[in-house]
């Protein structure tokens, strides 16, 4: 049957509003690795990116390790090679038993940040500055005479003649035999030789101003005076004590300060040329401006067949210097040495008022030929 053609003209709805249908996304996955023909398991997808998470830990602990460990190393190793070698080795010498305190630290940051092989270095390091800070000896062997006289010495560096009250009544208080005093200007001389002329008559001056005087005060008649060359004085003589004689001789050569050390090693030589030439009963005392880790001080022990009395009576560590200023004591730079020929019965350390050193006082037995 044929359609109506008014139907057939009529105009058709048109469809009701609505969404747009989506476009369609591309896939931006990325693609999965290609598996190898015959590889079975998880394949392995790209290495991540490292992160500040991922880095080695421990590396800023690491570098304050080594950086703790350089300066007791260098010191330690110049001690171990018996050399001063130069500035600022034998300033950072007098610290050496010090320097244990950064290599332990050196070797606790080594742990902490993992590494072995520093901390093995950190190891060897403060077993070896501890070992090269235990005392030093000549061991020489003390005389077996029997004791002839006791000789109390007292030394002192009363810096330019400002603790002289103090030592004058020290002396009238201990009462050496004795006497060794450095940087002892004139007025300091006169007022010792002064005070004391009746005590300890005999001595032997180097006369100058500020830290060139010294003077050596003796209850014993002196002879031979001499003097070791040196910017400071060095007076030292023989004393007839006991019916034996004993060369007696003040040590104060220049100190270590930058720019001066080859003429601190150079006085410090001939105080060992001095004490290589014994031939009997010696003592040699005074700021020495060094301590028994210097080599050029072991020096004078080893020439010398010397002892350090502090030694003897295990004070090798007693700190002389400095006692004024913002560093507390931190090393023995003022010592008594002694020949075989004398026995230690005691040293005490004293403090003065008006000087930066700490006077040592040792207690002698001399003793007879055997």
């Amino acid at each position: 049957m044929d359609s109506d053609p008014a139907l057939a003209a009529a105009p058709q709805p048109e469809p009701a509003p609505g969404p747009t249908p989506a476009a369609p996304v591309p896939d931006t996955a990325p693609a999965a690795p290609e598996r190898k023909p015959g590889v079975t398991g998880p394949v392995a997808g790209p290495a991540p990116v490292p992160g500040p998470s991922s880095r080695r830990p421990g590396r800023p602990a690491a570098w304050a390790a080594g950086l703790l460990l350089v300066v007791p190393a260098l010191i330690t190793a110049c001690r171990l090679l018996d050399t001063d070698g130069i500035t600022p080795v034998p300033q950072l010498l007098s610290f050496l038993p010090w320097l244990t305190v950064p290599a332990g630290l050196g070797l606790l940051l080594a742990a902490v940040a993992r590494r072995r092989g520093l901390a093995l270095t950190a190891v060897v390091v403060l077993a070896a500055t501890a070992w090269s800070s235990l005392p030093y000896t000549t061991w020489t062997t003390v005389g077996h005479g029997l004791p002839v006289a006791r000789v109390r010495v007292l030394a002192a560096n009363v810096e330019f003649g400002q603790a002289t009250d103090a030592l004058i009544a020290t002396v009238r208080r201990e009462r050496p035999g004795l006497l060794y005093v450095s940087e002892c200007d004139r007025a300091c001389g006169r007022a010792l030789t002064t005070a004391f002329a009746a005590e300890l008559p005999h001595y032997a001056a180097v006369e100058a101003d500020g830290s060139a005087g010294s003077v050596l005060l003796s209850a014993y008649p002196l002879r031979d005076w001499r003097v070791i060359p040196a910017a400071m004085g060095m007076p030292g003589a023989t004393a007839e004590i006991a019916g034996r004689s004993v060369r007696v001789q003040l040590a104060h050569p220049m100190p270590p300060v930058p720019g001066q050390v080859d003429v601190w090693k150079r006085e410090l030589g001939r105080v060992e040329d001095f004490a290589a030439l014994r031939t009997g009963p010696t003592l040699i005392a005074g700021d020495f401006n060094a301590s028994q880790d210097h080599a050029a001080f072991r020096a004078i022990l080893k020439e010398g067949r010397l002892r350090d009395a502090a030694w003897a009576v295990r004070k090798s560590r007693a700190a002389t210097w400095p006692m004024e200023g913002p560093l507390p004591p931190y090393v023995q730079i003022d010592h008594v040495l002694v020949s075989d020929e004398f026995s230690v019965d005691g040293v005490r350390f004293l403090g003065l008022d008006g000087t930066d050193h700490r006077a040592v006082l040792a207690d002698l037995d001399l003793r007879g030929e055997r």
